[in-house]
């Protein structure tokens, strides 16, 4: 209330005193170089928050543009012609203490006395005796406007709407504002110079601009509201920012520890084949070696007899026995000794040559810059699509960040040599296949197409299925018996299990813990342990299970395949079972699970020659559908496929004389 006492005070006695801005008397009077206009330091410190952004500042009155050094408004030169009429403004009206408790000295006379009363039409404060001369004095101050001090003090009147006298037309009132020129005019100065311009009485003017203030103080309490709630809700979507980049940073980890965990099967795989390889090549030295110790030996004892002091006394018999040693060592020294097989091993040996894999980069890849300045809320849903890509399953590196549309593309179509019987997951990138009574042998078969014959058991076996379990060895089945042989890496015969059933053909999977699953077209899945020596669970089954895979929580998923219906069923080790997924007649489902436990599910459409697949959730015993893949281009052979899973991001399925490998992206 003692600022707008004084600006009024100061608006009527001293307008060039007032501050633009705070429409006060001067505090430190800080003058804008460029243009001279001047304002208080402290307002135009506060004006130039709403600048900070800018290295300079736009004069309020003239729009000036006014360069800032580093520091800003506090570089800028104090106004010392203003201050100085500050202070003797200050002085003039008994200081600052005087004016802030309103104690007005007279500016009518020069006595200094208290000011009683202020006359409106006069402009000017005015003590007792000036106000007696103001009230006697008719013919000078006849019609004068008077208002008392106390009025002023208690509000119960304001000095503040005094008009100022026009410069050019001495007794008129600048009463008008033009809006053109934005300066204030008297109405004679209206007919003179501003005739088209837009002309405002200066009362309703300022009553307008109130309102109009009014109206913007009001805008920016709302707008502070509204700004400090969008605050609020920025940083509730911070959180639900870091929560989708948390998931992103778990998928990438998750990715990692796949690779790393493939990389480390591939480097064990690797060190067994050379440790065999090792082995073999010893085992053909020891060969070599032991043949040409047998010769030392034979020679040795053969000298032993033939050189001997006697021989000039022998008899008949005994002369003919030593000149047959004699001819017999002479042979065996005849014998060339083999110098070059030991050679020849050890240039096979020298000859092998690890051949990398493609694309063997560990790049993670890198962060990029985005121009861009979105809205919390596009942040928000930026984040929230992001999903973690994988690599292709035929790169080491661990992939890149794309948007959410799951996708299946086949990567690699093979021509197998003859109808597959059997497939296996051999490794990230790879599958074993059983050929059977078509062609002899086992065949590993990798994404890029590549081919090589497994060749540390018999080729000539008939085999019908087989599972690569995690230590190397290799179990298979043998077609037409209820049989089936576990092989150490080295390709010993480690064990023999016998399914004592009537039905022949055993089909092979294994547990995340190695377990070895079978069946054989029955209603039961036999589970052995991964040495093959014991039964650990019998598990009957509703419908007949042609495949079975295993979940890491020890749930078993079969598949009926080929049968009519054909159906996928979730069961327990204690023989419950979740819903079953069926099919229409000539509509076969085929089932594998990933490292994840999500089960795929193949499903081939005989009739029309397509193939599905999609996409389940394991929600207790019963499979969640998640995503259904558009339909794949493969040619169908027979009714009888597999369908494996490689990784979390990539499956086999084989069908006849064709293998394709299906990169998975979600």
């Amino acid at each position: 209330m003692a600022e707008k006492r004084e600006s009024e005070k100061a608006s009527s006695s001293s307008p060039n005193l007032i501050c633009p801005l705070c429409l006060d008397i001067f505090v430190e009077a800080t003058i804008l170089t460029s243009c001279g206009h001047t304002f208080c330091r402290r307002c135009l410190n506060k004006y130039d928050l709403t600048h900070q952004d800018l290295d300079h500042m736009v004069c309020p009155l003239c729009r000036e543009i006014i360069k800032l050094s580093p520091n800003r408004v506090d570089d800028l030169r104090l106004n010392i012609s203003i201050n100085g009429c500050v202070d003797d403004y200050h002085a003039k009206c008994g200081g600052m203490n005087a004016v802030l408790g309103m104690c007005q000295k007279c500016t009518a006379c020069k006595s200094q006395k208290d000011a009683v009363s202020f006359c409106r039409t006069c402009n000017c404060y005015m003590c007792d005796e000036c106000l007696h001369c103001h009230q006697h004095l008719t013919t000078l101050f006849d019609g004068h406007e008077i208002v008392s001090m106390d009025d002023v003090i208690e509000g119960k009147v304001s000095i503040g709407d005094l008009f100022e006298k026009c410069s050019v037309h001495k007794p008129e009132n600048k009463d008008m504002f033009c809006e053109d020129c934005k300066v204030h005019v008297c109405h004679k100065c209206v007919l003179v110079g501003h005739k088209a311009h837009e002309i405002k009485n200066q009362v309703d003017f300022e009553q307008e601009l109130r309102r109009k203030v009014e109206d913007l103080d009001q805008r920016s309490a709302d707008k502070k509201t509204e700004l400090e709630k969008n605050i609020q809700n920025i940083e509730i979507q911070r959180n639900e920012v870091h929560t989708a980049v948390q998931t992103l940073l778990d998928d990438v980890k998750q990715a990692y520890t796949i690779k790393a965990e493939e990389l480390e099967e591939n480097l064990r795989n690797l060190n067994d084949q050379i440790n065999a390889l090792k082995h073999s090549f010893d085992d053909d030295l020891n060969v070599l070696k032991s043949k040409d110790r047998q010769r030392i030996k034979s020679i040795c004892s053969s000298i032993t007899l033939v050189d001997n002091d006697r021989l000039g006394h022998l008899e008949t018999d005994t002369l003919s026995a030593h000149i047959l040693l004699c001819e017999e060592l002479e042979a065996m020294l005849k014998e060339a000794t083999d110098h070059t097989s030991a050679s020849a091993i050890t240039k096979k040996a020298k000859g092998k040559r690890f051949k990398p894999a493609d694309d063997t980069r560990l790049d993670l890849g890198s962060i990029s810059e985005y121009t861009d300045h979105p809205s919390t809320a596009a942040i928000k849903k930026k984040s929230q699509e992001k999903r973690f890509k994988p690599a292709n399953d035929t790169r080491l590196d661990l992939g890149s960040i794309s948007g959410s549309d799951p996708k299946m593309e086949v990567i690699q179509c093979v021509n197998l040599r003859s109808i597959m019987l059997g497939m296996t997951r051999y490794s990230h990138n790879s599958v074993g296949i059983v050929y059977g009574r078509f062609a002899h042998g086992i065949e590993i078969i990798d994404s890029n197409g590549g081919k090589q014959q497994y060749s540390n058991i018999p080729n000539d076996g008939e085999y019908y299925d087989l599972v690569c379990q995690q230590d190397g060895s290799l179990c298979v089945s043998l077609h037409g018996t209820k049989e089936a042989y576990i092989y150490s890496p080295l390709g010993s015969r480690k064990a023999t299990i016998h399914v004592g059933d009537n039905t022949n053909n055993l089909r092979l999977n294994r547990s995340p813990s190695d377990e070895i699953i079978i069946t054989n077209y029955g209603n039961q899945v036999y589970i052995y342990d991964p040495t093959g020596s014991t039964l650990k669970h019998t598990v009957q089954t509703k419908h007949k299970a042609d495949q079975a895979s295993t979940t890491r929580t020890g749930l078993i998923v079969t598949s009926s395949c080929w049968g009519n219906p054909s159906v996928v069923t979730v069961y327990g080790r204690d023989g419950n079972a979740g819903e079953s997924l069926q099919t229409p007649k000539d509509v076969y489902l085929y089932a594998a699970v990933d490292e994840q436990d999500r089960v795929y599910v193949a499903s081939v459409d005989w009739q029309n020659r397509k193939v599905v697949i999609r996409l389940y959730d394991l929600d207790g015993l019963n499979l969640k559908e998640r995503v259904e893949f558009k339909a794949l281009d493969m040619t169908l052979g027979w009714e009888w496929c597999y369908l494996v899973s490689l990784s979390p991001y990539m499956l086999a399925f084989a069908c006849f004389d064709k293998l394709y490998f299906i990169k998975v992206s979600l």
